[in-house]
């Protein structure tokens, strides 16, 4: 069986996104964002997919780490086939739509976010990217250490700014990260078989995740991960959260009481007088 590029986004990728968009119109569960605004979102996290991901896909490509079969696409751009951009701007919106689907709400997390949770956030991030690079010095480590790299700077970003918000809705956020990465993990194998892309054995280490290259796996679960993590803390946002202290808008005013007292004076003043009855 022979499978292109293209084939593949018509066999796994477009109907299921449809399927999702369909129901996700009849039945938006999450209280995360609205649909309006889980829209504007999608289409910011896609510009930024296809911003930041564009020269590191293309440079991991001239470094051979991984290539495409004979006839398997239908145009290059730069050193990527064309599916591939398209692939870029379609898992953000098929992740989202996913998340649409599980009931979630702001309810349970903090309304701000104290400087010392923001550096731990950015200090854990980068570490990681750190980790990524000491991982690139070694030709096995290569791509497991491009990826790590290149996600620490968007960890770092994210939870810098509300990690503690992400930590508690861990739940709904790793079932919207786990269910489409299981998916496209079982996608990316059948593809890797069926000779669509060929990933190399000099740069990777030779560990696999049922018959998947481990550093595939994590791909799909970095890249999954920043679009719902950017979902949740966009929605944080917008809603008002993050800015305004509770007690702000929770307790009045020292002068609270004298002004309704003087309020109350100037109605007694113009109102009528009162008369006796009979």
């Amino acid at each position: 069986m022979t499978l292109t590029y293209l084939q593949f986004h018509l066999v796994f990728i477009v109907p299921t996104l449809l399927l999702l968009a369909v129901v996700a119109r009849r039945r938006w569960r999450s209280t995360l964002l609205t649909p309006r605004l889980g829209w504007a979102g999608t289409a910011l996290l896609v510009v930024v997919a296809l911003v930041y991901t564009t020269p590191w896909d293309n440079y991991l490509i001239t470094r051979g780490v991984w290539w495409y079969g004979e006839g398997r696409v239908v145009a290059i751009v730069w050193h990527a086939p064309l599916e591939e951009y398209l692939f870029m701007a379609l898992q953000p919106v098929l992740v989202a739509l996913w998340l649409a689907l599980l009931p979630a709400s702001f309810a349970s997390t903090p309304e701000r976010v104290g400087r010392p949770a923001r550096a731990a956030g950015v200090g854990a991030g980068l570490t990681l990217g750190a980790v990524g690079v000491l991982l690139l010095a070694y030709e096995p480590t290569f791509y497991l250490g491009a990826i790590v790299a290149w996600a620490g700077p968007v960890l770092a970003l994210q939870w810098g700014f509300g990690w503690p918000v992400l930590w508690a809705l861990r739940r709904p956020v790793a079932l919207a990260v786990l269910v489409p990465s299981a998916y496209l993990w079982a996608a990316d194998r059948i593809a890797i078989e069926l000779g669509v892309w060929v990933i190399s054995e000099r740069y990777t280490t030779g560990l696999t995740l049922v018959g998947l290259p481990v550093e595939e796996a994590l791909f799909f679960l970095v890249t999954n991960l920043f679009v719902v993590q950017g979902l949740v803390l966009f929605g944080w946002v917008v809603r008002g959260r993050g800015t305004t202290a509770p007690e702000a808008r929770s307790t009045p005013g020292p002068t609270a009481g004298r002004v309704r007292t003087a309020r109350e004076r100037r109605a007694g003043r113009n109102s009528p007088p009162r008369t006796r009855r009979a």
